[in-house]
């Protein structure tokens, strides 16, 4: 049963509203939350400032636009989506109630909340979601929008989806993938891009955006219209850029801040840490991750396939979790990690550490070692999130000089990054980490696929590669229809990838989040990027 006293649920106006979420008939809310065993639960404190570390600085605040992680942790609280994923993969209602499958599996009826109002008091309706769907998830969610043949409005609190073929699985994105809901009215019959609202956002969300003074703090201030009742408990949520590591321990050792995600702090801090009586170093909430390295084929060096396979050979992936990532991960060799369980496989190409096999592929691709003992020059372009990440392209560098190549690293800012990767495509090398839901088709279909090849999109595919078998085999599985087919073609996907490596997975990230023990709630659902924080509060000191 679904614990009582979580406040998505107990808002509904008749309890049994919570089990509205019918897809063909069977129930999707199921299971317990965490911490809903037998301790009395507490009252909660209201009012308060939460004092949340923001790192890198988000370049914008349209998710919309890009859906960089230290985005999605800002604006989540401002915007709200239709469902988010439980605890154990059920969907929990936000602006959306239920969602109900036609006889034929082709229609999806989404019911609405009513008297949601947008930050600035226009009444939220269908019409908003309709041009959200058609509008702005296009943008970055085009897993879902391709499969819908049209959105229509009946009314003012419902969505009606016509799928352009049944798609078992749509829910499973409805939860986890689905974008944010935007206002209709300050979007529609402007460009997009250029909105001024994207850095001044309006939401249906628990806080409303107050202020950004770039380079120092973003502050989201409590929606006193917000559609659960006394939701949210804090008066506001202050997010401080702090870019430096050791700024960041100190700011949650000495309680000058009081929460953090994604790795926020050293290894080293990390274990002198732990036992800290105020502080929580929190694994839990994190999907499977994965870091690798995106090589650019149109690069005449490596886009020659020897090269990359020396590459492979050249790095130490069990010493790289160890010395650079304190443990927090694992080795990988396969483009779907372990903790996509279903889907994983250990039937793929692999390339061990052997540098000396390393150095052959680059003799016999005609890369000899020249005078001075350098093959070529080579720059490794980090994702700039941070020392973690600026450490792997240090380690990698130096695994790479030690084969002759001259590697270098690129160090550019975040907005720079941004641009010459995924818009102008101007890199050799670079390093990037994903998250993956159970369901990998989006992952695989962005990373490998031609719907990844989407310029100037961040965080879609970069490499150019591009290969008819992939496409073929990522076609018949998108709907989910053939569980058993997807197992198989998932499976050949990754051999053939792995063979051709556009991408050389590195390690799965283990990331984890340091909260002050005060704060309450804070990992209540699954991933902080989909916690919008109306449960969260600060117990006194």
């Amino acid at each position: 049963m679904l614990r009582s006293d979580n406040p998505v649920l107990t808002a509904l106006a008749d309890p049994s509203r919570r089990r509205l979420f019918r897809f063909g008939g069977a129930a999707l809310a199921a299971g317990m939350f965490p911490g809903a065993a037998l301790a009395a639960p507490e009252t909660p404190v209201r009012g308060g400032t939460l004092v949340a570390i923001a790192f890198p600085e988000p370049a914008t605040l349209a998710t919309h636009l890009n859906g960089a992680n230290p985005i999605s942790l800002v604006t989540s609280k401002i915007y709200d989506r239709l469902f988010v994923e439980g605890n154990q993969h059920e969907l929990l209602p936000r602006l959306g109630l239920s969602a109900e499958q036609s006889a034929d599996g082709l229609d999806i009826t989404i019911r609405l909340r009513k008297g949601v109002k947008w930050h600035d008091g226009h009444p939220f309706d269908a019409g908003d979601v309709k041009f959200s769907i058609e509008k702005i998830w296009p943008l970055q969610f085009s897993t879902i929008t391709n499969a819908v043949a049209r959105v229509t409005a009946p009314d003012a609190h419902t969505i009606v989806l016509r799928l352009k073929e049944k798609w078992p699985i749509l829910m499973r994105y409805l939860g986890q993938s689905a974008g944010q809901i935007l206002p209709q009215h300050l979007y529609e019959g402007t460009d997009i891009v250029t909105n001024p609202h994207n850095n001044r956002p309006v939401g249906t969300g628990p806080f409303r955006f107050k202020e950004w003074q770039r380079g120092s703090h973003i502050v989201l201030e409590r929606n006193p219209d917000y559609y659960i009742a006394g939701q949210p408990y804090l008066d506001r949520i202050v997010w401080k850029v702090i870019n430096d590591s050791a700024s960041r321990a100190a700011a949650l050792e000495t309680g000058a801040a009081h929460f953090a995600a994604r790795n926020p702090i050293t290894f080293s801090d990390v274990a002198r840490l732990k036992g800290h009586r105020d502080l929580v170093i929190d694994t839990k909430q994190y999907e499977p991750n994965s870091y690798w390295l995106e090589f650019n084929l149109r690069d005449p060096l490596v886009g020659k396939l020897a090269v990359r396979q020396a590459i492979a050979h050249a790095i130490d992936r069990a010493a790289l979790v160890k010395t650079v990532w304190g443990g927090f991960g694992a080795p990988l060799d396969a483009p779907v990690p372990s903790g996509v369980a279903e889907y994983f496989t250990k039937d793929v190409p692999k390339y061990p550490f052997d540098p000396k096999r390393a150095e052959q592929l680059l003799d016999a691709a005609g890369f000899p070692r020249k005078a001075g003992g350098w093959r070529f020059k080579l720059t490794h372009d980090f994702i700039p999130f941070g020392d973690d990440y600026r450490r792997t392209g240090e380690f990698v560098r130096q695994a790479l000089r030690k084969v002759g190549i001259d590697a270098s690293l690129g160090g550019k800012d975040l907005s720079t990054w941004t641009r010459d990767v995924f818009t102008d495509r101007k890199f050799q090398v670079i390093s990037t980490w994903g998250g993956w839901s159970r369901d990998p088709q989006a992952s695989l279909d962005v990373r490998f696929g031609q719907r990844g090849d989407r310029r100037g999109v961040p965080w879609s595919k970069v490499s150019g590669y591009s290969n008819k078998e992939i496409d073929a085999l990522l076609e018949p599985t998108r709907s989910g229809a053939d569980p058993a087919l997807r197992k198989v073609n998932y499976k050949r996907v990754q051999q053939i990838v792995q063979a051709e490596l556009p991408v050389l997975p590195l390690l799965e990230v283990y990331f984890f989040s340091v909260y002050n023990r005060r704060l309450r709630n804070a990992d209540e659902l699954p991933y902080p990027t989909r916690n919008n924080f109306a449960n969260v509060w600060l117990a006194k000191a």
